[in-house]
């Protein structure tokens, strides 16, 4: 079970030179309750790192009131001095960059879905998710010991401000508009969306693209999957929003919706092992969606993780992860929206 880590009150530290220029434009956006409060016995390196996350997301966030004090070359240097820093990404080199000096802090929703994860246990390294944030570690240099869980809810994820975590993996999509406030890594998994209906629902015999206008569909707020069911299918019912997943599956089995959409490793799942005469009616051609680890905007760590991706992609190890927990999630007939 993933467990959050309790809060410790950090003092806070007044930035000077660069930094200062930014103090009268504002706090960086943070959750209710998360000021001046950084998990599990941050030190100065990470409230270092918290305040240059804070003035670039501002930056980024095009606070104009603030942009005639800076200029564009110094921004520029600025930047650069973060990508320098990741340019080494040995184990003692990364230290700064952490949320927790020593720690790799790992964040995912709970409950935590097969086949990503197995037994809602993220900890176990099984299920593909858990599988390659484990992978990703070794290649930083830390030991599975030292990989430590925490809770973030899916769409907190890609809220902007610091972060409470290193990375989060959670089947988050990259989007550009997710981009302007948040960092990802390069693909960890290329996705294609699915439908899922009750087996006695009209959609599974009857899903030409025009059929497919005329259904009701649900899903999570925030996902890919609702903004695929919105762009792609177009129907001329409102789609139903639901806080979760699990409250979007309810409503197919109580008939509140006539079908969802979710990754066909998800979809298959439900269908198989969740809802109980549910069937995945198909997968819909790739539209260049995919998974990618989420970090803080401009987090200078991202660098040294697209470097362990590449390399477990090449070596293929991510090719024998996903024969191992989503091989028989993927070979499925493909539908036209």
């Amino acid at each position: 079970m993933v467990e959050p880590e309790p809060g410790q009150p950090v003092a806070r530290e007044q930035p000077s030179g660069f930094f200062r220029r930014y103090a009268r434009c504002g706090r960086a956006a943070v959750r209710p309750g998360e000021e001046g409060t950084v998990l599990g016995g941050v030190g100065e390196l990470r409230m270092r790192k918290i305040i240059v996350l804070s003035v670039f997301a501002v930056i980024g966030l095009g606070l104009v009131a603030c942009a005639p004090t800076v200029s564009a070359s110094t921004t520029k240097a600025a930047l650069t001095v973060l990508t320098t820093k990741a340019s080494s990404c040995t184990y003692a080199a990364i230290q700064p960059d952490l949320f927790k000096h020593g720690v790799l802090t790992v964040a995912t929703d709970s409950p935590a879905y097969p086949p990503w994860f197995e037994n809602n246990t993220p900890s176990n390294g099984k299920g593909y998710e858990s599988a390659v944030a484990y992978a990703v570690a070794k290649q930083l240099g830390f030991s599975k010991m030292q990989v430590k869980w925490t809770l973030e809810p899916f769409d907190a994820s890609f809220a902007p401000g610091p972060k409470r975590f290193d990375f989060d993996i959670n089947e988050i999509s990259y989007t550009p508009e997710r981009a302007t406030v948040v960092s990802f890594s390069v693909s960890y998994y290329a996705v294609q969306q699915a439908l899922v209906a009750l087996k006695n629902s009209p959609i599974v015999k009857h899903h030409t693209p025009a059929e497919l206008r005329t259904y009701v569909y649900g899903d999570q707020i925030g996902s890919t999957s609702l903004a695929f069911i919105n762009t792609e299918l177009r129907p001329i019912h409102q789609p139903s929003v639901f806080n979760t997943l699990n409250d979007a599956k309810s409503a197919l089995q109580d008939d509140r919706i006539q079908a969802l959409v979710a990754d066909t490793p998800t979809a298959q799942y439900i269908s198989s092992s969740e809802i109980p005469n549910s069937v995945m009616v198909g997968q819909f051609p790739s539209t260049g969606e995919h998974y990618g680890l989420l970090f803080a905007k401009n987090d200078p760590l991202v660098a040294c993780v697209n470097k362990a991706i590449d390399t477990l992609r090449a070596n293929g190890t991510l090719a024998k992860f996903q024969k191992e927990y989503l091989g028989i999630y993927t070979s499925v007939p493909t539908i036209k929206p």
